[in-house]
This record gives C-alpha cells, structure tokens and sequence, in this order.
C-alpha cells in the first residue's frame, strides 16, 4: 500500500463546491466555532472567497488527497501578524491530513512568527497545531458563529 499523495494546490472555481459543502455539516462547525455565521448563504460564502482570493496578502490553498479535494488552508494578515487556518472535511478528520496540509503551508511562508487561534475545547486541532510547532503564547475570548455563544480560545504562535 502506498502513502495517499495529500497536495496544496491554489484554489480554483471548481474547489468551492466542495468547500462550500464541508461547511455544511453541523458538527464541524460547531467544533470549529469561530465559522461563518450563516454556513448556508451561498452568496455571502462565495463573496468571502471572492475577496479572498483577489488579496495578494492572503494564501489561499486546496488540499486535495489523491486528486480530490479535501480541505483548504490559509494564511492572511490580522493587522501586523499572519494567522492561519484550515478546514477539512469532517468525513476525512483523524488521518493526518490537517497536520500535513498546515505542514506543506508553513513551508511556503517566508515570514515568522506565525500565529493560530483555536477554541480551548478543540483537542484536535490544538494537537494539529502542536504537531506544527505552535505554542501556546496567550488565552482569548470571543464570539463563535458555531456555537452561538462566546468561547475561550487559545492563541498559539509558530516562531522563527
């Protein structure tokens, strides 16, 4: 058996349907929390990937396994730091996929620190992060689309 061949890719038109449809489940968004606040309106998602994808300071990458298309990762400025984020589709979590996807983009980014956010509950992304050499460097609090109500989150950094 081989490896699966997990790649980041731009992301294209043809990406969004899927990406649109991994935040459809209910569950995903709910452990992400900080998420859209209406994962249904198709308009106010593919405005969001619009500007996103026309600013050349955000790094917008697919992940795909195999040649399908399993996730997205970025990187964007917040203010004079870069954060990154990730999602993958809940039916493919516990592979590994996020920890390497977040990998391949961390290779790709010149600039250190790198920083993270991530609901205090959410033991796996925590650990994906971990795995990607962030540390915890502070604590936060803020609303969360997913969950309807403010959450403890933690703020991690990946330094130079």
């Amino acid at each position: 058996m081989t490896a699966e061949d997990l790649r980041l890719r731009p992301v294209r038109d043809d990406d969004l349907p899927h990406l649109f449809a991994f935040e459809q489940d209910p569950e995903a968004n709910r452990v992400a929390a900080f998420g859209p606040a209406d994962p249904t309106d198709r308009a106010a998602f593919d405005a969001h990937w619009r500007r996103i994808r026309a600013d050349p300071a955000i790094v917008t990458r697919t992940v795909t396994v195999d040649g399908a298309v399993v996730g997205h990762v970025v990187a964007f400025p917040v203010e004079a730091q870069t954060e990154v984020s990730y999602w993958i589709d809940r039916a493919r979590w516990g592979r590994g996929y996020a920890t390497r996807a977040l990998a391949a983009l961390l290779a790709e980014l010149p600039q250190r620190p790198v920083h993270a956010r991530a609901a205090k509950d959410n033991a796996a992304s925590l650990a994906v992060l971990r795995k990607c050499g962030f540390v915890v460097r502070g604590e936060d609090r803020g609303y969360a689309n997913g969950r309807g109500a403010e959450v403890e989150e933690w703020v991690l950094e990946l330094a130079g």
